[in-house]
């Protein structure tokens, strides 16, 4: 007979969400939690016991439910639900080895990461971001700096062998015609419209640069086997710009009153985004970006909660996902998803707390990339989420303004969601790269391939003030023990 033995200790070493406990056996004196469901790597399951609530938190009872070491597991409170997940294999580690950009800049991907269907396991793509920049003190005000103004945002194809990320081939991108302020078809990673986006400025700080209406500061990349392009996401905009293959710039989905302020004649800005996206956080706009296998939806993430109505919303947790179908790129749906609770952590602020990065399984299941701002052994949320849309609750149009439920969504706490019956996307663990050690700061591109192998890399930002003597960028390949998407 199996002695009734329950451990409460052992929520951090399961990483298990605040206020839900774990037990070796099925009994323990307190209320039985009615109406809990429970799920096992996205499937459901029944337990031969229920969890118990006592003192307000639920316990599960480990034996009734299975073994739980080697697994994650995420409690969803709006749901009243319990998600277990396996956790990965690390399979491979490798490091980009590449000459210097400039003396002090190193070279620089990661800032997004896919790969095609058809090509070989290890053969992805990839992009930086606008290019090396940085901040000086001019007067006592930051201001932001462009050491190489004439950068070339650009998609990168690489390979992964033999412990080193190989840089195969180069797209740069460009308009069809002669960019204003490189004078020819490359773009720059300039920001687009002054008074709006941050001033950009020379090296140190003195000489105001050119805005570029076609500039861009891409993030997310997404490919649409449907006609063979790719779409980015941009976080000036925030925008979302349709490109060929070979980098040349299509169109670009922008907020409503965008194309007023820019005059990008060789680029249409199509204003299918809604007006309240103009509120973004600079630097916090449009981070992720994904496209269903079949090519008819896309899906686009915010970094951060809109400044909706105001900057105090910085800490809010509510962020954005968008989807638009790809036939006329007018959006369908929004979500919302909610960012992990910054008191759960150490010295981290909620406005800290972003979105990085997205994987489209299929129209109901995504991977969002929730990550901090520190890196090392002061890193505490480096995960990669397995979200369900199934049943969360479109919001388009819907809490733009106060007029709905005398709220904006970027205002509403917990209870007002649940007041308003407005279900999030539902969450579970697929990896905390931290358990993993990880070691730097930005994980900014994932991809899946074949539903069971998940790849991380993180974006070096140049090496701008960087102490390392290498290019500090990694990709890292884990394996599922079971298949998304099947």
């Amino acid at each position: 007979m199996i002695k009734k033995k329950w451990m409460v200790t052992a929520t951090a070493a399961l990483t298990l969400t605040a206020g839900i406990g774990i037990a070796s056996a099925a009994a323990l004196s307190g209320t039985p939690a009615e109406g809990i469901t429970y799920s096992n790597n996205g499937d459901s399951i029944t337990p031969s016991s229920s969890a118990v609530n006592i003192d307000g938190h639920l316990y599960m009872p480990v034996r009734a439910l299975g073994e739980t070491t080697g697994k994650y597991v995420d409690w969803d409170d709006f749901r009243r639900s319990v998600a277990m997940t396996d956790k990965p294999q690390l399979t491979g580690k490798y490091s980009l080895k590449a000459a210097d950009l400039a003396q002090g800049i190193k070279m620089g991907v990661g800032s997004s990461l896919t790969h095609l269907p058809g090509d070989p396991d290890n053969v992805f793509y990839s992009t930086a971001d606008r290019g090396p920049n940085g901040q000086v003190d001019v007067n006592g005000k930051l201001v932001r700096t462009f050491p190489l103004a004439g950068y070339t945002p650009s998609i990168y194809k690489i390979k992964i062998a033999d412990g080193e990320i190989q840089i195969l081939d180069q797209f740069p991108l460009h308009v069809n015609g002669v960019d204003p302020v490189s004078g020819k078809a490359n773009i720059t990673g300039l920001p687009n419209i002054k008074g709006r986006d941050e001033a950009p400025f020379d090296t140190k700080g003195e000489k105001e640069l050119s805005y570029d209406p076609y500039g861009l500061d891409i993030e997310g990349l997404a490919y649409n086997a449907k006609d063979d392009t790719f779409w980015i996401s941009d976080e000036y905009g925030p925008s979302i710009v349709h490109v060929k293959r070979d980098g040349t710039l299509i169109e670009r989905i922008v907020p409503s009153g965008w194309a007023s302020q820019a005059q990008s004649t060789l680029v249409p800005a199509r204003e299918t985004l809604p007006a309240v996206y103009n509120k973004l956080r600079q630097n916090r706009g449009a981070e992720a970006v994904g496209i269903t296998p079949d090519g008819k939806y896309m899906f686009m993430a915010m970094q951060n909660a809109l400044r909706n109505p105001n900057k105090d919303m910085d800490n809010s947790r509510q962020v954005r996902i968008i989807k638009f179908d790809l036939s006329t790129l007018k959006p369908v749906a929004e979500f919302v998803y909610q960012l992990e609770d910054a008191t759960q952590f150490k010295d981290l602020v909620q406005g800290d707390i972003v979105v990085s990065d997205m994987v489209v399984v299929n129209e109901n299941t995504l991977l969002i990339d929730e990550r901090d701002k520190f890196s090392g052994d002061n890193a505490q949320l480096k995960r990669i989420y397995a979200i369900n849309l199934s049943d969360a609750t479109n919001i388009l149009g819907k809490y733009d303004d106060e007029k709905t439920a005398g709220k904006t969504l970027e205002q509403m706490t917990i209870g007002d969601l649940k007041a308003n019956n407005i279900l999030p996307a539902s969450k579970r663990t697929v990896l905390d790269a931290v358990e993993f050690k990880f070691p730097y700061e930005k994980i900014e591109g994932v991809s899946l391939i074949n539903g069971n192998t998940l790849a991380i890399v993180n974006d070096n930002d140049f090496g701008v003030d960087s102490k390392l003597a290498t290019n500090g960028t990694e990709l890292w390949t884990f394996k599922l023990p079971y298949t998304l998407g099947k």
